[in-house]
C-alpha cells in the first residue's frame, strides 16, 4: 500500500534549519525557525515555569487524561491573559474555551468548527501570512482568498488595498488576523485600523478569526491585545487561536487554546460541545503537562509576577535587538533600515531577493529564507555585526 508514496521536500523552514546545523562554516547564523534565542543562543526556560514544573511533579498523583476541555485552570487563565479580567464578553458568560496542543491544535479545533458551520466557508489570509495557515485549515475543506496586507516597498501594511480587498468577505466569511507581531513580516495594524476592521465585520457580517500568538513580544501583554479586544467588546462572535509556546517558551510541550467568543452563555456552550467533538476526532484527548505549567503560573500570584518580569525582560530586548540591528546595517551600508524599529515581535522582511538570500547562505553561513523573513531573536551581541557585513556584501 505504501510502496508507491514518494520522497517530499522538507519544509522550507525546517529544512533551512537543517542546513544551518550541517554547515560547518564557524561563523554561521541561523535565523529561519521562528524561536526566541537569548543571548547565548539557547531557547530558554523561564524560571516561573521551572518553579510551577517542580511543584507539579511534587504534587502529581496521576496521570489519568485531563477533562475533554482541557484543564480548567488554564482555561480560566489563557481567557483572562487573552481578553483581559475586566471583559465584559467573561462577565457576560459568552467565552468558551477548549485547550488543545499547541497554537496549531488551536487553529485546526477553529478551523473545524468553521467547517461544521459553513461546510467549505471562504477564509481570507493575509498577504503573505505564515506558510503552514493555508495547508493547516484547509485539510478541513476551507477554501481561501487573500487581502492584500504587506507594502513591500514602505515595508508597513497597505491598510487600502486590505480594506479594498476586504470589501468582498460577507456573512460565512471567515477573516484571519494575526493579533499582534504579524508573521511573517512584523508590520502590525494600529488601533485606529483595528476600528475599521471592526467596523467592516459589524457592517459585512464576516467573523474575525484571530491567530494570536505572540502576545507579549510586541509592545506589552495589555498593549498586544488591543486590538483584539477591541473586536470582541464590539462583535458577537470572535474566535482566537492562543498559543503559550512564545510568551512562556513552552514550545515543545505544545500548550494552546481555541476561544470562542459567541452572542450568548447558550451559544457558547454549544460550540464548546463542538469543539470537544472536533478534538475527539482529531487527537482525542488533550496533553498535559503544558497546560498544567501555563495554569500555574497565569492563576498563582507570586508565579504570575515573577513570569510578568521575565516575559518583560524578553520583549525589551527584542526591541533593543531591533535598533541594534537597524544601526548595524546602516553602519555597513547606505540603506535606510528605520522600518525595523517600526516593526514588532520576531520577525523582518530585509528587503533582499531570493538570489541574495542564496548567497548569504552559500558563502557566509547567514541563514534567512529565501523571501529574507530572518528570526530577529537569533541575533546577539556576537553575531549582530557579522550578519550585518554579510548582508552588505550581497546588497
Amino acid at each position: 500500500m505504501l510502496q508507491e508514496l514518494q520522497q517530499l521536500p522538507m519544509d522550507p523552514i525546517l529544512g533551512l534549519s537543517a542546513a544551518c546545523r550541517a554547515d560547518p562554516n564557524p561563523n554561521k547564523v541561523d535565523l529561519t525557525v521562528g524561536i526566541y534565542m537569548d543571548e547565548q543562543g539557547v531557547c530558554p526556560v523561564f524560571e516561573a515555569v521551572q518553579l510551577a514544573q517542580r511543584s507539579i511533579v511534587e504534587q502529581e498523583v496521576t496521570k489519568a487524561y485531563l477533562a475533554a476541555a482541557g484543564d480548567e485552570q488554564f482555561n480560566i487563565g489563557i481567557q483572562r491573559l487573552t481578553l483581559g479580567d475586566d471583559s465584559a464578553a467573561l462577565a457576560q458568560r459568552r467565552v468558551s474555551s477548549i485547550q488543545t496542543p499547541g497554537g496549531c491544535g488551536a487553529l485546526r479545533i477553529g478551523a473545524e468548527i468553521i467547517h461544521a458551520a459553513v461546510p467549505g466557508a471562504r477564509v481570507w489570509v493575509s498577504d503573505p501570512t505564515w506558510p503552514v495557515h493555508i495547508p493547516l485549515l484547509g485539510s478541513v475543506g476551507l477554501q481561501f482568498h487573500t487581502y492584500r496586507y504587506y507594502d513591500a516597498a514602505s515595508h508597513g501594511v497597505n491598510f487600502d488595498g486590505m480594506v479594498e480587498d476586504l470589501k468582498n468577505a460577507r456573512v460565512g466569511d471567515v477573516v484571519l488576523l494575526h493579533g499582534c507581531c504579524h508573521n511573517p513580516s512584523g508590520a502590525d495594524l494600529s488601533l485606529a485600523q483595528w476600528e475599521v476592521v471592526a467596523d467592516m465585520a459589524e457592517q459585512q457580517g464576516f467573523t474575525p478569526f484571530v491567530d494570536f500568538a505572540y502576545q507579549g513580544l510586541g509592545d506589552g501583554l495589555d498593549e498586544d491585545a488591543a486590538g483584539l479586544r477591541l473586536l470582541v467588546a464590539r462583535l458577537p462572535e470572535v474566535i482566537v487561536a492562543a498559543s503559550c509556546s512564545k510568551n512562556l517558551g513552552l514550545y515543545r510541550e505544545r500548550t494552546g487554546a481555541t476561544i470562542f467568543i459567541c452572542r450568548d452563555e447558550t451559544n457558547a456552550s454549544a460550540i464548546l460541545s463542538q469543539g470537544q467533538a472536533a478534538a475527539r476526532r482529531v487527537y482525542s484527548m488533550p496533553p498535559a503537562h503544558g497546560a498544567l505549567v501555563a495554569g500555574r503560573v497565569l492563576m498563582d500570584d507570586h508565579l504570575g509576577g515573577i513570569w510578568r518580569t521575565e516575559l518583560a525582560a524578553m520583549c525589551q530586548r527584542i526591541n533593543s535587538l531591533r535598533t541594534s540591528l537597524r544601526e548595524a546595517l546602516e553602519a555597513h551600508s547606505a540603506a535606510d533600515y528605520a522600518f525595523i524599529e517600526r516593526e514588532k515581535g520576531m520577525f523582518s522582511f530585509l528587503g533582499l531577493s531570493a538570489e541574495q538570500a542564496v548567497r548569504l547562505r552559500q558563502e557566509y553561513g547567514v541563514y534567512m529564507l529565501d523571501s529574507s523573513r530572518i528570526n530577529v531573536a537569533g541575533i546577539n551581541a556576537s553575531n549582530i555585526d557579522y550578519v550585518a557585513a554579510s548582508v552588505s556584501q550581497v546588497l
